[in-house]
């Protein structure tokens, strides 16, 4: 299933490319990629504290991304959610 993921996230890359690299939806689309990357990274390498600590800065940036994509349009925020498959995030 991740195989999925990861071959849709590069087709939507691929897609946009040409398009509109700042768009909200593919630069959550890239750094979910780089997250992925890095979570497989770390799977083997437990002990790697630089790469945990790129790891939690690019889901800082993912997160403000989506908390704004969902502000400002909720039909894309739902969209782009299912596409890539990422949970909710957590009420505080």
């Amino acid at each position: 299933m991740v195989k999925n993921k990861n071959s849709f996230i590069s087709l939507i890359i691929q897609e946009e490319k040409e398009e509109n690299r700042g768009s909200v939806e593919f630069q959550i689309c890239s750094f979910t990629n780089k997250i992925r990357r890095l979570t497989s990274h770390l799977e083997l390498h437990k002990r790697d504290f630089l790469s945990q600590r790129g790891l939690r800065k690019i889901l800082g940036k993912r997160q403000r991304l989506l908390v704004y994509l969902s502000k400002k349009n909720k039909v894309r925020y739902k969209k782009l959610m299912n596409q890539l498959g990422i949970r909710e995030p957590k009420n505080r």
